[in-house]
C-alpha cells in the first residue's frame, strides 16, 4: 500500500504567509524613502508671524469685572519656504488676558501667500462690556496701576499648503504673539 504524504501543505502556507510578509515590508519601505526624499528637497517650513505693533485706542476695567477694549494689531507673515505657497483659508485674530479672551475674534480675509513673500495685516479687535472673572479682573487693576498689561495676540485658523500644483488637505494654525500694553502714568 501506498501512503500519502500531507505534511507539505503547512510548509507552502508559512511560505506563502512569508511573502506576503516580506512584500508589505519592502512596500512600505519604498513608501517611507520616497516621504523622506521629498522632505529632503522640499525643506518645508511653518510661516513665521511677527506683531509688529499694537495700538490702543481704549482699554477700560469698568465695576463689576467688566472690560471694554479696542486695539489695532497689526501682524506680518512671512514665508520661508523655497517651493510651497501657503492658502490662508480662514484666520482670527482676538486678544486674551491670562488665558481669557478679552476680545471678539476678528476675521482676516482669504489670502494666498507665495514662496518667500511676506503679508501684513491690521484688524482692528475690539470687546465692549466683556465680562471678566474676578481674580483677573483684581490682577490687571494691578498691572494697569503699575503701567504695563501683558496681553497675547492671538491667531487660530486653518492653512493649505501649495507644492507645484498639488494643494494639501487643511491644517490647524495656532500662533502666539504677547503685547505689552504701556499705560502713561498720569500726575
Amino acid at each position: 500500500m501506498s501512503s500519502k504524504d500531507c505534511g507539505s501543505h503547512g510548509h507552502r502556507r508559512r511560505k506563502l504567509f512569508r511573502r506576503i510578509f516580506a512584500g508589505i515590508l519592502i512596500f512600505l519601505l519604498v513608501v517611507l524613502i520616497i516621504i523622506l526624499l521629498v522632505w529632503a528637497i522640499l525643506r518645508p517650513s511653518k510661516p513665521k508671524f511677527i506683531l509688529q505693533d499694537a495700538t490702543v485706542y481704549s482699554f477700560n476695567v469698568s465695576s463689576p469685572n467688566l472690560l471694554t477694549s479696542n486695539f489695532q494689531v497689526t501682524l506680518s507673515s512671512r514665508n520661508p519656504n523655497d517651493n510651497i505657497g501657503i492658502y490662508y483659508d480662514k484666520l482670527d485674530v482676538y486678544a486674551t488676558y491670562r488665558n481669557q479672551q478679552i476680545t471678539l475674534r476678528t476675521s482676516i480675509p482669504t489670502s494666498y501667500q507665495g514662496h518667500n513673500e511676506i503679508d501684513v495685516w491690521s484688524p482692528f479687535v475690539y470687546g465692549n462690556a466683556v465680562p471678566v472673572s474676578p481674580y483677573n479682573s483684581i490682577a490687571l487693576g494691578q498691572d494697569q496701576a503699575i503701567g504695563t498689561v501683558l496681553l497675547l495676540i492671538k491667531i487660530d485658523g486653518r492653512v493649505r499648503f501649495k507644492v507645484g500644483s498639488v494643494i494639501t488637505g487643511n491644517y490647524h494654525l495656532n500662533v502666539r504673539c504677547p503685547a505689552y500694553i504701556q499705560f502713561r502714568q498720569q500726575d
